[in-house]
């Protein structure tokens, strides 16, 4: 951090350039009077020729690399999914671009349903016609023009077309379709369901992030400054007044001053640096030796994903497996579990793993009942809270997992599959036994789809959980904001980037208001 920045007075401090930080710094920088500055933990690349391949390239050989939990770019943060499972690796972003820059680049949308549920938590700003513009604003569709879709924003999206499916996913679709799903051309259509082509941030297999979208056209304004390899390691407040935030630096700790801080350091990091600076629930603060500014309850809980199994299958010997630079995630089934009254609450999509010659049918839960926390593990802030995610805690998430999987298999057996799919791996017979010994195996399989959020929840003053109010006002202090994932009341039947970068941009909006 160069000495000018430490001596200078900043109209907004952004904490954390992910995919709302990075949204947030770069809208609100279009005012030239708003000095702003954007601070970041990771590395930054100035552009997309210094970017390495794991980053710069969207699949191929070499981008698992991307999430190494050694690696440079990943925060390498580990939490419980299940008791009957050892941790598991939950890769986060520590880059410019933050997650945006090392996912998946799937770019679903959430859908209406999801946003009528945050109105009905008190948040009115947040319909799905108020969002509406904002998520057309932020994208460049690349296959729709219409008036739900973008065409001029700074993330590009695109689908692959029949033409460049494999012989599986082909397969996929064949069998879904068998099986009385419909087949649709837009899963970010508001009304879509069933099986298609997922929209992908990925144009000519370049990982799309916000550093790209966003900073590449923001980061030469005057008054942006941008400061990688700085971490924030608690908020400055003074009487209940945000007043800047305490930094590391080259293993310095550093003030840096500002008018008005807004954290969008992610489900897992903003709900930590509330924690770190006196803001969250008053028995762990005290018990980690913290100084009590605010008990907010809320910091932390109602932590929410999308639980996830693998159906494993063994390819047949003789057939091709699909090249490592062909990615893996081209099409998805969105249903309605049986019997279910919240539409599209499950995922089904088809991957592969080359190196094993196996095939994986992911059947996930799109909105989950159960939720975890986010526990305050130390006064450290380089030690990572603890996180206990409870993946299918709830009666209603297995019975719809159970389904599911059984469905998997059904899919498997179609004769779509026939000459690819040579027999079942995972689950095996014994655990396909009864609901009990099913249930059983989930406990043990089941992961996160990498959909961590809402652990500091927005919502009204009648609320005692919720941690913000629907601008992303923390309680009780002034001058401090949180403007990422973590504020959503519940996690959208979505992946989560899009979502990410619509609320930087919407509450950039109402910053700028």
């Amino acid at each position: 951090m160069a000495s000018a920045v430490k001596s200078s007075y900043f109209d907004v401090i952004v904490v954390g350039a992910g995919s709302a930080g990075a949204a947030l710094a770069a809208r609100l920088t279009e005012d030239p009077k708003r000095k702003v500055l954007l601070v970041e933990a990771g590395p930054d690349y100035a552009n997309i020729d210094e970017l390495p391949d794991e980053i710069r390239q969207g699949h191929g050989t070499g981008t698992d690399l991307a999430i190494d939990p050694d690696g440079i770019h990943n925060w390498g943060f580990t939490a419980r999914a299940t008791p009957l499972q050892p941790d598991m690796p939950v890769p986060r972003g520590k880059i410019t671009g933050g997650t945006s820059a090392i996912n998946g680049q799937v770019f679903l949308r959430p859908i209406p349903e999801d946003f009528a549920f945050w109105v009905s938590e008190g948040n009115d700003e947040w319909s799905y016609e108020k969002v509406l513009p904002f998520l057309s604003n932020l994208e460049n569709d690349l296959d729709f023009s219409d008036q739900y879709h973008g065409n001029d924003g700074p993330i590009v999206v695109r689908r692959y077309r029949p033409d460049e499916l494999v012989e599986d996913q082909a397969a996929f679709i064949e069998a879904v379709t068998a099986a009385g799903f419909s087949i649709t051309e837009d899963h970010n259509h508001p009304a879509s369901s069933g099986v298609g082509p997922l929209p992908l941030n990925n144009p000519d297999g370049i990982r799309w992030s916000t550093a790209l979208g966003y900073l590449s056209g923001a980061r030469d304004r005057p008054n942006l400054t941008i400061s990688p390899d700085t971490h924030a390691t608690r908020v400055l407040i003074a009487d209940n007044q945000a007043v800047g935030i305490q930094v590391a630096v080259n293993g310095e700790l550093v003030e840096v001053h500002g008018k008005e801080v807004v954290l969008c350091a992610g489900a897992i990091g903003s709900p930590h640096l509330l924690m770190l600076s006196g803001l969250g629930p008053r028995k762990q603060l005290e018990a980690a030796g913290i100084d009590v500014i605010a008990d907010l309850p809320g910091v932390g809980q109602n932590l929410r994903d999308h639980p996830s199994v693998h159906v494993r299958w063994r390819a047949e010997e003789d057939f091709p497996m699909p090249d490592v630079e062909t990615g893996p995630q081209k099409v998805a089934l969105r249903y309605t579990a049986r019997g279910s009254e919240f539409r599209n609450d499950m995922i089904a999509v088809m991957r592969w793993n080359s190196t094993n010659r196996e095939f994986l049918m992911s059947a996930g839960v799109y909105l989950a009942k159960s939720s975890g926390e986010l526990r305050l593990s130390s006064s450290d802030p380089f030690r990572q809270p603890e996180l206990d995610y409870r993946l299918l805690d709830h009666p209603y998430d297995l019975s719809r997992m159970r389904d599911a999987v059984r469905m998997h298999i059904e899919f498997g057996r179609h004769t779509a599959y026939k000459g690819i799919l040579k027999e079942l791996i995972d689950p095996l017979p014994e655990d396909l036994e009864s609901d009990s010994t099913l249930d059983n195996w989930l406990l043990r399989r089941a992961h996160t789809m990498h959909h961590i959020s809402c652990t500091a929840k927005m919502g009204p003053d009648s609320d005692r959980m919720a941690v913000v109010d629907q601008y992303g006002r923390v309680r009780e202090i002034d001058g401090l904001r949180v403007a990422d994932i973590s504020i959503m009341p519940d996690c959208p039947r979505a992946n989560t980037n899009s979502a990410a970068i619509l609320i930087g941009e919407r509450i950039g909006d109402f910053m700028r208001s």
